[in-house]
């Protein structure tokens, strides 16, 4: 437990230095946010309902979904996979630490801070310029929080993975190319999975881990359905985090024998 909480406060440190970048991914997806919000605002049209949805219910799922693509990283993160080409992850292997704890503490340490920052300023618009839904339930928030933690657990999993078939491939670029489309669709960022045939969306929601991501927190946190759907959701998202950061501990260990070190 100290190990993991100086690694998150380390993480935190080093995230937090990089004001430009956190400045910039902040505009870009507030402004993509507003954009989303129209098109939304506008399939629900004069009902003011769309796949169960509101009005504000869709306005807030948007901004929630535009901060949480800073928290859970959903793209962007290849520092294991340039180790393993570059043969630094024989460093890593070497320490008495498995490396997928290392970088699961660290990423929990810029998790936190982007909740701070990637999160905090896109909702603060969205919810100054648009219809916003706050939730009615009090216990939706603490609820909304532990989904929160869930989906980052998840995504790291995924990417761990994804990072990990470096170990075979060396070169990752087209397996994460795959990945940023199966997840910007499947985890509900561009709309919700409601929008789909129910068979689709059922499939997509229950058999891939993808909306664990992004769309099972959004629905807690705009109270989609009753209490039980939430408990729902949180539940199926811990079942998947459990599956994905299991899945990167065997990749890590099956990797381990595969290790290829390029230039010596």
């Amino acid at each position: 437990m100290n190990m993991m909480l100086a690694l998150s406060r380390a993480g935190f440190r080093r995230f937090a230095t990089y004001r430009q970048a956190t400045l910039a991914s902040c505009v870009t997806n507030t402004v993509f946010g507003c954009m989303r919000t129209f098109v939304l605002l506008a399939v629900a049209g004069s009902a003011g309902v769309a796949a169960g949805y509101t009005g504000p219910q869709l306005s807030t799922y948007v901004w929630i979904g535009q901060g949480l693509i800073g928290v859970v990283a959903l793209w962007g993160w290849t520092e294991l996979s340039e180790r393993v080409r570059t043969g630094e992850v024989a460093a890593d292997l070497l320490r008495p630490v498995n490396p997928v704890w290392t970088y699961l503490g660290i990423d929990l340490g810029r998790a936190a801070f982007a909740l701070l920052t990637r999160m905090a300023v896109p909702i603060a618009v969205g919810a100054l310029f648009f219809p916003f839904y706050w939730p009615q339930r009090v216990w939706t928030y603490p609820l909304f929080a532990v989904s929160v933690v869930l989906a980052v657990l998840v995504c790291f999993g995924l990417r761990y993975m994804l990072n990990a078939t470096a170990f075979w491939l060396l070169d990752v670029r087209g397996v994460l190319m795959l990945w940023a489309i199966a997840s910007g669709v499947g985890s509900g960022l561009y709309f919700p999975l409601g929008f789909m045939p129910e068979p689709i969306a059922f499939f997509l929601q229950y058999a891939t881990p993808f909306p664990s991501i992004l769309q099972m927190p959004a629905d807690v946190g705009v109270e989609l359905g009753g209490v039980a759907d939430q408990l729902g959701r949180v539940a199926v998202q811990a079942l998947w985090a459990a599956a994905c950061l299991g899945g990167a501990f065997w990749v890590q260990s099956r990797a381990t024998r595969k290790l290829v070190i390029q230039g010596g």
